[in-house]
């Protein structure tokens, strides 16, 4: 279906089955065998971006992210939940087996709600996202576009060694100003205070140029993956708002850079 236009802000929910998004995930390629690697397993960011683009088409929502449990997978689109209910009956049954999207028109398996487009100047809210906190390195020969690389050890490169001995509370403190810069783009907030809720490396699939046979080239790409917690201020409503519709830092499109929100206790 071709694209609806955007508006209000619309949080989404659905509940992903764990075995069907594997098995759909190994038969595309997607999903490496359940080995142990020098990391964590696979992170799933790939499988649910092409499940989403298969079930969603060019409306599939982003950011989001995938919480497993009770909560499943969280979305934010400006899309018309309608339409993108609609957009996904005409997906496979494998697809939407995987997703969770077993039903039909609004008992499809696809819950949402509309998501406040206005916010007070100075409004303090608690908030959680899940980041992947990296940092452009500067152009070489090898890699002309650059490469991306830890916000934390970037820092530490820079620095001596009698600068590095704590270095779980240096971590924290790196990545809380890169929170702080990415959500001070743009004016929408300003960190108020953040920790580290999760930390672990991981190996995200991703494509990079394109093979001989003229199809895109898949790499596995390590890095880190962090759940930041804390509070945050309200500083430009129509830019928040943009904020949390966009998502932060990169890799958006695979399950990183949602921003969940709160009352401030």
């Amino acid at each position: 279906m071709n694209a609806a236009p955007e508006g209000s802000l619309h949080l989404l929910q659905c509940y992903p089955d764990v075995r069907q998004l594997a098995l759909w995930g190994h038969r595309n390629g997607l999903l490496r065998t359940a080995q142990e690697t020098g990391f964590q397993k696979d992170d799933p960011g790939y499988v649910l971006h092409a499940l989403l683009r298969a079930a969603f088409g060019d409306l599939a929502p982003k950011p989001f992210w995938y919480r497993v449990g009770r909560e499943g997978l969280l979305a934010f689109t400006r899309h018309d939940p309608d339409v993108l209910r609609k957009n996904a009956c005409l997906a496979t049954p494998d697809v939407s087996a995987a997703l969770g999207l077993n039903g039909s028109g609004q008992d499809l398996g696809l819950a949402s709600r509309k998501f406040p487009d206005r916010w007070s100047q100075g409004q303090i809210l608690c908030f959680e996202a899940r980041v992947r906190p990296v940092v452009r390195t500067k152009a070489t020969s090898k890699h002309p576009g650059g490469t991306e690389r830890d916000a934390f050890l970037a820092y530490l490169d820079r620095k001596a060694e009698d600068e590095k001995s704590n270095v779980t509370a240096l971590r924290e403190t790196i990545y809380a100003e890169w929170l702080s810069r990415q959500f001070g783009k743009d004016g929408g907030a300003k960190l108020e205070s953040a920790q580290i809720a999760q930390y672990r490396l991981t190996s995200v699939l991703r494509q990079q140029g394109l093979k001989e046979d003229g199809r895109r080239a898949r790499t596995m790409v390590s890095g880190p993956e962090v759940v930041m917690s804390g509070t945050l201020m309200v500083d430009n409503t129509e830019a928040f708002s943009e904020m949390l519709a966009r998502g932060i830092g990169r890799h958006r499109a695979f399950g990183f850079g949602m921003v969940l929100l709160r009352p401030a206790r």
